[in-house]
Formats: structure tokens, sequence, C-alpha cells
């Protein structure tokens, strides 16, 4: 009995010793070859969460759109019909690529193909030799768009609104990725402009 009581006295000591000792904060090594100092780390957490984020955003995009119409799309084609539907006016493919800042025009003419078949955009000319024909959303594009947008007032807008100066925060971020965005495209002309030729097998 004297020693049970005397080990509960010890474990309670040592228990009491180990709450009282500082705790020392553990720190993970951010280095590796995109890292390999702060400023490259910072830069590469920046590039990480951009991945991350778009990655999501595009998740919730074609969740939203399913959900709020029961129209099966991917989060291209809703970003796409999205775009054309913009200030209700009628767009072309370039003005799309430039407005989504994208270069596979090939690939937006594939969309615009589905779309259209789907009855949620149409031509405004039937010509199709016609340079600069543009698309349009049509009644039942443009109700596939008022669900989107009534789903994302419901459920991301709420959420973003609970955020103390969200606002604020929002706008710096967007210029941080205008500016990166810029950044980004300058890299890849020097690197594109100044490209070795590599001999093939």
């Amino acid at each position: 009995m004297e020693n049970n009581n005397e080990t509960s006295f010890i474990r309670r000591a040592e228990v009491k010793k180990y709450r009282n000792t500082p705790k020392e904060t553990l720190e993970l090594d951010r280095h590796w070859h995109l890292a390999t100092n702060d400023h490259e780390i910072a830069l590469t957490e920046l590039e990480y969460s951009i991945l991350h984020s778009y990655e999501s955003f595009c998740r919730w995009m074609k969740e939203c759109v399913v959900a709020a119409s029961g129209v099966n799309m991917s989060s291209n084609d809703c970003a796409i019909l999205n775009v054309i539907a913009m200030r209700d006016r009628a767009k072309g493919i370039t003005e799309i690529a430039r407005l989504l800042n994208r270069d596979d025009n090939t690939n937006i003419q594939y969309t615009i193909r589905k779309l259209t078949k789907d009855k949620l955009v149409e031509k405004t000319s039937t010509d199709n030799r016609r340079k600069g024909v543009r698309y349009r959303a049509t009644a039942a594009g443009y109700e596939v768009v008022e669900r989107f947008v009534a789903l994302r007032k419901g459920l991301l807008i709420e959420m973003t609104k609970a955020i103390r100066d969200m606002d604020g925060q929002l706008t710096s971020g967007s210029k941080i990725l205008d500016i990166m965005t810029g950044m980004y495209e300058q890299a890849a002309r020097v690197a594109a402009t100044h490209r070795p030729t590599f001999d093939e097998e």
C-alpha cells in the first residue's frame, strides 16, 4: 500500500513538472528544390496556394452549377457560359479567350459546340465562314446562369460575408494575383523567346 502511494505521488510530480515545462514550437523545414531561401519559400507557398485554390474553385463551380440547375457540365463549361452571358452581350471566340486569359481557342470552340448542342448558347450569325462570329446565351442558358448565381449567393457569398474585413482582403488578394499574372506572362515570354533547341533522339 505504501509503495502504491509513493508511485502515485511520483507520477503526479512528473505530470506537474511536464505541465510546467515550457513547450518548444516545432517548425517544418520548408526548403526543397523550388524553395532554397526565404524569398523562394514565400513564392512557392503562394504558388501552392494558387494550385490548391484553382482545383477547389473548379470543383465548386462544377458542383454549384449541377446542384443549382441539374445540368451536368464541367467547371470550364460553366466559366465560358457565364462569360458569354456577362453584361448580356454576344461575344466571339477571341474575346472569350482574352477575358479568361486563355490561348487554347480550339478547346474553347469545343466547349461552345457542347453548349450549343445543349441549347445553352447560340450563334448570332448562321454564316460559319463569317469572321468574328459571336455567341450569346439562350433563354435556357440564362436560366442556368441565374440558378447558379442564386445558389452562389446563398452559399458561397454567405460564407465570405461572415469573415471580418473580407472585402479588403479579397481586394488585396486580387491585386497580388493580378501582379503575379503579369510577372508569369513576362517570364513565359522571355522563356519562350530564348528557348534552346534540344536534339531529339
